[in-house]
């Protein structure tokens, strides 16, 4: 089976679709008789890397990162040169366009991950307008492909409500051999200048505007001395940071990342349009209790057992609900989590994502078979 996956969501501070993505290549390197290709804009200077396909492209401005590839054209013929026995586009922009033409010109599978909510995030951003706008977008777009897979419960039934029928609810996964508890970092305060007695809070990701960072700062404000939170990621920060607010650059490296995790008292996540919330799983994944937004599908991973749900991404709330959660027993929420957390361990993931493949193209058996 040749796999090639296809997005412009690729780049060197990206989160969840390329960790999805290296999961998937690394694991189906070990699988017998199959192989997997990148498709990605990059700039002139990266280094070549093998089964990598490098297209022509421009800077994104203010992405931190993304690149726009130069037209659809030049990635659809390089894909037909490479005739994989199934294509996956990781997100909605041109890129899909292209995948859909070079799937229909080859006869061979397409499939659409839906990693990211467009819809709510324009809507938010730009207005009712904008919203029906990407719904009519994304309903004309992944109608034309064979299988659409979403992350959670939430996302796959947003798609089917806008009239696409071939969705399935495809869970991601977390290395819990990589992101456990065991993996501390004792030496983690003291060189950050915290104190032994303060709660350590963590979030990891893009600071960005739907991840509400700026009323998550302000509920570290209010709750004043006792409390530390790190901000670890990439991108534009809120202005007038309270002083125990601290902030960390984006850490490629996971179990560099896995150490900083483990060694903290919880997670927090004040965005209401996850999707998944892979952050979220390898924060559990290391035995940390979450305080989350009851938003998007945070509610498909956390729950009473594993940390609180506040109702808003308000200050008050979030301040109340970072209180509340250390007045119940973080260890036995923590344990929860990493059981939770287990569940969706890539080994038990990706060999769910393969059959979904298989049942697209059942010649992909033989395929397989026969290079092994």
């Amino acid at each position: 089976m040749h796999v090639c996956d296809v997005t412009m969501l690729y780049a060197a501070e990206s989160g969840g679709i390329r960790r999805y993505i290296n999961a998937k290549r690394a694991w189906l390197r070990r699988q017998p008789g199959c192989l997997h290709t990148l498709m990605i804009p990059a700039a002139r200077s990266m280094p070549e890397e093998p089964w990598t396909i490098a297209l022509r492209s421009v800077p994104l401005p203010l992405s931190h990162g993304y690149r726009v590839p130069l037209g659809k054209s030049a990635a659809a013929q390089k894909l037909r040169e490479l005739y994989p026995g199934l294509i996956e586009a990781a997100d909605p922009y041109h890129l899909a366009w292209a995948v859909l033409e070079a799937g229909a010109d080859l006869r061979i599978p397409t499939v659409a991950f839906c990693h990211s909510d467009l819809p709510q995030l324009l809507g938010q951003r730009y207005g009712a307008r904008a919203e029906r706008l990407a719904q009519r977008y994304l309903r004309r777009l992944y109608a034309q492909f064979d299988l659409v897979l979403a992350p959670s419960e939430t996302m796959a039934a947003k798609l089917r409500d806008l009239g696409i029928a071939q969705v399935e609810r495809q869970r991601l996964g977390v290395d819990v051999k990589t992101f456990r508890p065991g993996r501390r970092d004792p030496g983690l305060r003291a060189r950050l200048g915290v104190d032994e007695r303060s709660r350590l809070l963590i979030y990891t990701g893009r600071f960005a505007p739907e991840k509400n960072l700026d009323a998550l700062c302000r509920a570290l404000r209010l709750l004043g001395e006792g409390y530390t939170l790190l901000l670890v990621g990439g991108g534009s920060l809120p202005r007038d940071l309270p002083h125990n607010v601290r902030v960390l650059r984006f850490i490629r490296e996971s179990r560099q990342l896995a150490a900083l995790l483990a060694q903290c008292d919880a997670f927090v996540h004040a965005g209401d349009q996850e999707t998944f919330g892979l952050a979220v799983l390898e924060a559990m994944a290391c035995g940390l209790p979450v305080v989350a937004v009851r938003g998007g599908a945070m509610h498909e991973l956390v729950n009473e057992e594993t940390g609180v749900l506040v109702p808003s991404a308000r200050a008050v709330t979030l301040a109340e609900g970072i209180a509340a959660l250390f007045e119940r027993d973080l260890a036995r929420c923590g344990v929860r989590a990493r059981a939770v957390a287990m569940y969706y361990d890539w080994e038990s993931v990706l060999p769910e994502l393969m059959q979904r493949y298989r049942r697209l193209h059942p010649g992909l058996h033989a395929q397989a078979a026969g290079a092994a």
